[in-house]
């Protein structure tokens, strides 16, 4: 996946699919919308970031709450809880058949080979299943707003392997960013005077908890810079069911492997006894996992065409925007404490969002007067 103009996002066609040409050549400034095209393009280009965004946000923050209301109602797999998160990629299926295939292929270089797409696949697959089990291993022995504030430390992680994989410009605004993000997620590792959650959860466990997040954002990270290194040097076919696919046959293979680990742990036999067991009863139960599969599809077709629209780092920085959202929703509803260490935590995670949203505020600006002057 890599950065796109806008400005190419428009099909000749009403029966074409959109084609979106990727620029090549390091190193990389984010695009915006189309600055010398028609006014039809920019608001189509704005409407589709706007339909990504909410996607992301939407479904990040209700995914990451019904994942935290399934072991506070009583659930304890960690093998399920991995499962869900790729599960529901059939219903992706759907929108699949909404973007007929283009008769050109997509771009000149024509199919990738379909071996070695194969085996990128299979591979982005397995780590995104590693991925999730960290994840949900992190959120079940950590309380929802300290989870959420770790998962701020992706953005960090995702501008030095943009810088390294993907040629992303890197300024002093960005590095202010990953400072700031850094020592947010500092303080909240320093915070021991936490050692327990609602579930009175050991203070052992709460550091592997942080330690399992700190990991699955960075691995997160990674996984994103992949996918958009796949795009521009591999699949080179720049359509939206290229995007779809993608997010499929990874989310596919992910679901095997989450399988083969809910099998082989044995975990699965704990399904009777957890539904039966579970607080709010077998349907809450049976909805909640359901609905949890169906939040991180939306979440994971934002973030990919957040990446396919703009770039890896700006997808990443609208996840963000959604984790101070996710720390109130969790007082709020599981009573988790929201002490000063949090507060002044979620206020340098801020402050470092800021700060990277001034330098893609400036890089935009720079871009409309090149495009203007030429």
């Amino acid at each position: 996946m890599a950065d796109a103009s806008a400005g190419n996002n428009a099909g000749s066609t009403s029966n074409a699919e959109v084609q979106i040409q990727i620029p090549a050549g390091p190193p990389k400034a984010e695009p915006g919308p189309p600055s010398k095209s028609s006014g039809a393009k920019n608001w189509r280009w704005w409407l589709m970031v706007s339909v990504d965004v909410f996607f992301v946000v939407a479904g990040q923050t209700s995914a990451t709450l019904l994942a935290r209301f399934y072991y506070h109602q009583g659930g304890s797999s960690k093998w399920i809880s991995t499962f869900v998160q790729t599960a529901g990629f059939p219903i992706l299926f759907l929108p699949l058949l909404c973007f007929p295939k283009s008769s050109d292929g997509g771009g000149a270089s024509g199919d990738a080979p379909v071996a070695k797409v194969a085996v990128i696949y299979v591979v982005l697959g397995l780590i995104i299943a590693a991925d999730d089990m960290m994840y949900a291993s992190g959120l079940k022995y950590l309380p929802v707003s300290t989870y959420s504030l770790i998962c701020a430390s992706q953005l960090a992680f995702n501008v030095v392997f943009s810088y390294v994989l993907n040629s992303q410009k890197l300024t002093g605004l960005i590095f202010n960013a990953v400072i700031l993000l850094t020592l947010s997620d500092a303080l909240l590792g320093v915070n021991h005077d936490e050692t327990e959650d609602m579930s009175g959860m050991p203070r052992g466990k709460y550091v592997m908890g942080f330690l399992l997040t700190l990991g699955a954002s960075g691995t997160y990270s990674l996984i994103l810079s992949l996918m958009q290194l796949t795009f521009e040097n591999v699949i080179k076919k720049h359509t939206y069911t290229a995007v779809l696919n993608m997010q499929i046959y990874t989310a596919l293979v992910a679901t095997v492997a989450s399988m083969v680990g809910l099998f082989a742990s044995g975990e699965w036999r704990m399904m009777p006894e957890e539904m039966d067991t579970f607080r709010s009863g077998q349907f809450s139960y049976f909805m909640t996992l359901v609905w949890t599969a169906v939040s991180w599809q939306l979440t994971s077709v934002g973030v990919l065409g957040l990446v396919f629209e703009v770039s890896s780092l700006f997808s990443n920085v609208i996840s963000t925007v959604s984790l101070p959202i996710v720390p109130l929703f969790a007082v709020l509803i599981f009573h988790d404490t929201m002490d000063g260490i949090k507060i002044i935590a979620m206020i340098i995670a801020a402050w470092g969002f800021v700060s990277y949203l001034m330098q893609h505020f400036i890089d935009d600006k720079k871009a409309r007067k090149a495009a203007a002057a030429g």
